[in-house]
């Protein structure tokens, strides 16, 4: 069974740095990249297999080629021929809007076919760079559409100053915004849904005002409190670190200088590995290898029982 990797789809934005070429060793000239789809199942917005026998697959091709081979069974039954995550490189030079995502109910309530929960995971940033996650005060929906309104939406919510190795949960409903400087890598629901609520009253290159979605915002917002938006864990050396599980993905970080054998025989799922730092090699029970170095996701197959991964590297793990 193959091991697949796919070509990064680079997506120029008006906040985009100039991280994500070197950090993937891509020859390009492109800039202002501020986002590279890693896997990406998204309609108009799909991913390509990048090598071997499926090269020029698209993604949800390949879901429909082999099925519950590629995603489980239960996936399968559960998203059809879609591939339920997406899997980002963020890259913020400038700050992105403040902005919310519907949840699956809330989303088909308003045409849309899902919601979007996510995370991300901070990697090397500018000093200094800073996230807004979660409101830090309780405020009224009356109040929302006020504050957006007087410019003051930002006071109302958590800020925090990132450093690398942390991580945010993002459940649907939750108010968020990235930052300038801040580099990450974000895993999510396959869907483009985003509803922004305030962008600072700046203009694109035209002179005009982004649209806000200050209704279909409303709609989606959850005003629950909490003490911490920061997923707290303690980072550990050469064995996998939970970091996130809900409904739509689990999500863990491992950090090894030394091989470690994966084993996913009981897991009914495809995985999927990000290489954050480092180089290093995976090759599954069936001799089947592929490199693995900083910048580089691979897809595993349901159907692969276990992976060796070899070299000093970083990487986060996922799966439905």
């Amino acid at each position: 069974m193959l091991l697949f990797k796919f070509e990064p789809l680079l997506k120029q934005t008006l906040w985009g740095g100039e991280k994500i070429i070197p950090f993937k060793r891509l020859s390009s000239n492109m800039h202002n990249v501020g986002e590279s789809w890693e896997i990406s199942g998204v309609k108009d917005s799909e991913t390509v297999v990048s090598d071997g026998p499926m090269k020029g697959m698209r993604l949800n091709e390949l879901v429909a080629e082999m099925k519950e081979k590629l995603v489980g069974k239960d996936n399968y039954q559960r998203f059809g021929n879609e591939f339920p995550l997406l899997v980002k490189f963020i890259d913020a030079r400038q700050d992105l809007s403040i902005q919310v995502h519907p949840s699956d109910e809330v989303a088909r309530r308003q045409g849309k076919p899902h919601g979007k929960t996510e995370m991300w995971y901070i990697m090397p940033s500018d000093p200094g760079a800073k996230l807004f996650s979660g409101l830090k005060k309780e405020i009224t929906p009356e109040q929302y559409k006020e504050m957006v309104e007087n410019d003051t939406i930002c006071d109302a919510l958590a800020q925090y100053e990132v450093h690398e190795d942390e991580a945010f949960f993002l459940p649907s409903g939750r108010i968020h915004s990235i930052g300038a400087g801040c580099f990450l890598a974000e895993i999510q629901q396959t869907s483009d849904v985003t509803y922004r609520i305030y962008d600072f009253k700046r203009k694109d290159k035209d002179g005009n005002y982004r649209q806000l979605h200050t209704h279909e915002a409303a709609e989606s917002i959850n005003y629950a409190i909490d003490k911490n938006y920061k997923t707290e864990y303690v980072p550990c050396k050469n064995q996998g670190i939970p970091l996130i599980s809900c409904p739509y993905f689990s999500t863990a970080v491992y950090d090894l200088d030394e091989s470690m054998t994966l084993d996913y025989s009981e897991l009914d799922s495809f995985v999927i590995l990000i290489a954050l730092k480092g180089d290093g090699q995976i090759t599954d029970e069936n001799g089947e290898n592929t490199s693995f170095r900083a910048g580089e996701t691979v897809l595993l197959p349901a159907t692969v029982n276990t992976v060796k991964v070899e070299g000093t590297v970083k990487f986060l793990e996922t799966y439905v």
